[in-house]
């Protein structure tokens, strides 16, 4: 297809749900795109961290190609090898546990929530926080604590309060004997890259086992690595009763997990939930060889390395234009707030081949894969550096 058919059947035939670039990418390596018309760009926002190992990483494809060959559905009905070994990986990387299988972040989310509401035998209220982000299914809408997103959708599933983030006093104040889970994510991706501070982690951990509440912890940006930890509560010193997982697990393939605590595992039993693609041969294929590639390249080691210096270059772009307000982010997950908004810059940075994001309109965020590399920071950082001495101009 030509590229303005292409445009034109986009136009009159899918729904207009995303706000869309202009760009139509048709090949990807590492941390590089190419577009129809042969240009490459430096992707340093691969798919909201879906690309944790960049785009086409071997080990993902060998194991689905070797998959897609053999045996590409089974009914969740029946058992399969790939799915055990998937489960048992993770369970071996987090904690004891048992995993539910389904496609996305937001199904994950679901997951936790009806296990949440079932565990609590009547209580049912769940505690989420300001500016969170859970995904754009229903319940996982109205946990999230973004209005925007809500707009238009009301009335919103009930059982959920929102409260300030990193207010402690403002949980406790929240809790009544209706309440059965605290639920968050530990950086705030949609939420602008906000970090949760390490005693108001470690002081919810402790309401929750003293009013045995669940903590529900979602990692669907953080997980496999985003922070150089295999999980971002590990940076914490917790364990949380539920953890939710997508996007960097799949390698590029839809996949949604939740993981809970051995003794939530028959919470939920035999008909309460369902998922039919969840955990299927070809996608557990693909997770297994992300997790292979992230122990056997080192990537953790990388991740932690690169997001140093990184830092340590997008620090000396703050010292030289005072618009950058301030760089936050664990690993490779940053924030660059503005005082501008942020939507421009983003803009040239695409112009000049460099693929950011732009939320809460004056953040950038930058989330290059795991493995990227000195040489590539250094040309994302040049990039960004002549972006803003132009715009300051």
């Amino acid at each position: 297809m030509k590229v303005d058919e292409i445009f034109k059947v986009y136009k009159e035939n899918i729904m207009s749900t995303y706000t869309k670039v202009p760009l139509i990418f048709v090949k990807g390596k590492g941390s590089r795109l190419w577009d129809i018309h042969g240009k490459l760009y430096l992707d340093f926002f691969p798919g909201w961290g879906v690309g944790s190992l960049g785009h086409c990483h071997p080990k993902v494809m060998q194991g689905v190609r070797d998959q897609i060959s053999k045996l590409i559905f089974v009914p969740n009905n029946y058992y399969h090898p790939f799915q055990a070994k998937l489960a048992r990986e993770l369970i071996y990387l987090s904690f004891p546990g048992k995993v539910f299988f389904a496609n996305s972040g937001a199904e994950a989310n679901e997951a936790a929530i009806k296990l949440a509401r079932k565990f609590g035998q009547g209580r049912y209220e769940i505690i989420t926080f300001q500016n969170a982000f859970h995904g754009r299914t229903l319940a996982a809408l109205a946990a999230t604590g973004q209005g925007k997103y809500q707009n238009g959708f009301e009335p919103m599933p009930e059982g959920f309060k929102q409260v300030k983030f990193n207010d402690l006093e403002a949980v406790r104040q929240a809790v009544t004997d209706k309440t059965v889970a605290i639920m968050l994510e530990l950086i705030q991706g949609e939420g602008g890259i906000n970090i949760a501070n390490r005693d108001f982690v470690l002081g919810l951990r402790k309401i929750c086992d003293e009013k045995k509440l669940l903590l529900i912890v979602d990692e669907v940006q953080t997980g496999i690595g985003r922070t150089a930890k295999m999980f971002c509560y590990q940076n914490y010193g917790i364990i949380p009763d539920v953890m939710t997982l997508a996007k960097a697990l799949g390698g590029g393939l839809p996949i949604g997990v939740m993981i809970a605590k051995k003794e939530l595992g028959d919470v939920l039993t035999p008909g309460m939930h369902a998922s039919t693609f969840g955990g299927g041969p070809v996608i557990c294929r693909a997770a297994l060889g992300v997790l292979k590639a992230m122990q056997k390249e080192k990537i953790l080691s990388n991740c932690q390395n690169m997001a140093n210096y990184l830092l340590e270059k997008l620090t000396s772009l703050k010292n030289n234009y005072p618009v950058i307000k301030e760089i936050r982010g664990m690993g490779l997950m940053l924030g660059v707030e503005l005082n501008i908004e942020g939507k421009s810059i983003v803009q040239a940075a695409l112009e000049h081949g460099l693929l950011i994001n732009c939320t809460h309109d004056k953040v950038l965020r930058l989330m290059p894969a795991l493995n990227v590399t000195k040489k590539e920071i250094d040309q994302a950082v040049n990039i960004l550096n002549r972006v803003f001495s132009s715009a300051l101009q």
